[in-house]
């Protein structure tokens, strides 16, 4: 690592957390169990259905490819500074550090909005597991259980690391088993039962070329690359994890493979299984809606506790990459200094993990008060965060391995070519989720705010206040301001050993 960059904030490792409290592989999980697949898959595989009929499994594979090639390079950049701050430390030092505060936003931004949504989910199929569909009707209900459940996984994650990876290894396990299930019992039944409405796979349907409308196509990415945001969780606990400088870019890669293969299964099960007509038609929740006939009477719970299980999971999980990367910010001068703290006897930043878990109660009891078509309005903002904060570590990647790029075909493609394509896909996705989100009858209320749909204007709102409190930032905190973009040093792809990344 550079001397310049060594000077301009604190070390990786030296932030006071727990330091190989977990392994590669419960890096792996936390980096699935970000994404909820269970309940991702519930709340978008109908809407997929209705976009690209069976050509869901090819969407899946589509949205995919920008999240393998961003992965490149979350882990080329941890191998050059495995900083839990991630997005915010590495933009910093390739782009410089408007860019890098700007990121970090994003990512608090990001889980602080998705939190509400799982908190709901959690609260909601609760209830429904245990057949209090009275309960499960009541937003007042709903909502008390969903803060609950915020405040059991706020203190599990300030409790400890260790703690909170056994959690995720539990709750995971019954999320993923369970969809596996459901994807293999649907394909028996399909070709042995014939249910209604049921038709054989096509080698066609992992074709996206065969889809006709390139429209079609990018409605259904826009819609997919939502289920495959958190794989990233899995690199903000580096600090923590065994071999940080390898295990969680590896981790966040693998992770990815894991999270394509369930939704490429599970997608096809449910278009043999019921068709897209039908799984457009019960677009609110799909997997509910295929439970009873795949499972039968009584099984059918398994798909709400693989949704419930999925919610808990990612609420969790949700908590963790905000905590750290507040904590990155405030060691780097670039936040107060108390978001900085960490605690003596649990090792983890608990100040920033129990604000966040009190900033994510204010915003879904607020937005459940004054109206839930906003809270639904503003998960949809969320593809223009993700895209943003996503692209621009592909970017900052590029830029800071620039004098690497060119020594290697295997540095050209893996650091360069990589990173910047998953960048452009997710920059196109940015804009034309811009360009969607603007028309008002894409949004949940179909109301008009001062002339565009209410999820751009929310994703304006919050990034305009992101750039006023990086503006007075900049007044309160000028040294981290003062950051000049870096170029990774010549032996940043060596091991300790002298050896070359991968060799």
């Amino acid at each position: 690592m550079s001397t310049n960059a060594l000077e301009t904030g604190v070390k990786p490792g030296e932030k006071g957390l727990k330091q190989n409290a977990i392994g590669f592989l419960s890096s792996c999980v936390i980096g699935v169990a970000s994404t909820a697949p269970g309940y991702s898959l519930a709340a978008t595989l109908g809407f997929i259905a209705v976009a690209v009929g069976v050509f869901s499994p090819a969407i899946m594979l589509v949205a995919f490819v920008p999240m393998l090639l961003i992965a490149t390079s979350y882990y080329y950049m941890n191998r050059a500074d495995p900083d839990c701050g991630t997005t915010f430390s590495w933009v910093t030092r390739g782009l410089g550090p408007h860019l890098g505060w700007l990121g970090g936003w994003a990512i608090v931004v990001a889980d602080v909005i998705v939190m509400a949504n799982l908190a709901q989910i959690a609260g909601l199929y609760t209830f429904l597991l245990f057949g209090a569909k009275g309960a499960a009707a009541s937003t007042l209900w709903v909502t008390v259980l969903g803060v609950i459940w915020i405040v059991i996984m706020t203190a599990i994650v300030t409790i400890g690391i260790a703690l909170s990876a056994r959690t995720q290894w539990f709750l995971l396990a019954a999320e993923y088993s369970i969809l596996v299930v459901f994807g293999i019992v649907a394909l028996v039944k399909v070709y042995t039962s014939h249910p209604i409405g049921s038709i054989h796979v096509s080698w066609s349907w992992f074709a996206p070329w065969d889809i006709s409308s390139f429209n079609a196509v990018t409605a259904g990415v826009l819609l997919a690359v939502f289920i495959y945001w958190g794989w990233d969780s899995g690199v903000t606990v580096n600090e923590e994890t065994q071999n940080s400088r390898r295990a969680p870019g590896l981790g966040a890669i693998v992770s990815t493979l894991f999270l394509v293969f369930i939704y490429v299964l599970v997608a096809t099960a449910a278009t043999a299984y019921a068709g897209p007509k039908a799984l457009g038609d019960h677009s609110d929740d799909a997997l509910s809606f295929l439970g009873h006939g795949v499972f039968g009477s009584g099984w059918d719970k398994l798909l709400i506790l693989a949704v419930l299980t999925s919610a808990a999971a990612s609420t969790q999980t949700t908590i963790l990459p905000t905590a750290r990367t507040t904590l990155s910010m405030a060691r780097h001068g670039a936040a107060p200094r108390a978001l900085g703290r960490v605690h003596p006897r649990f090792l983890t930043p608990h100040i920033s993990s129990i604000l966040m878990g009190l900033f994510s109660i204010v915003w879904y009891v607020g937005l459940t008060v004054f109206s839930e078509n906003v809270l639904f309005d503003s998960i949809a903002a969320l593809g223009l965060m993700i895209s943003f904060y996503l692209g621009l570590t592909g970017i900052a990647c590029v830029f800071y391995f620039r004098h690497q790029i060119v020594k290697s075909v295997k540095n050209f493609l893996l650091i360069g070519v990589a990173p910047f394509a998953g960048a452009a896909i997710l920059g196109y996705v940015f804009v034309k989720s811009c360009i969607n989100l603007a028309d008002p009858a894409n949004s949940e209320s179909g109301t008009s705010w001062f002339g565009v749909g209410p999820p751009l204007l929310i994703a304006v709102i919050f990034l305009a206040l992101g750039i006023v409190l990086m503006v007075v930032t900049q007044f309160t905190h000028p040294t981290f301001f003062r950051r000049r973009p870096e170029t990774a040093p010549d032996d940043v792809l060596l091991d300790p050993e002298g050896a070359p990344v991968g060799n």
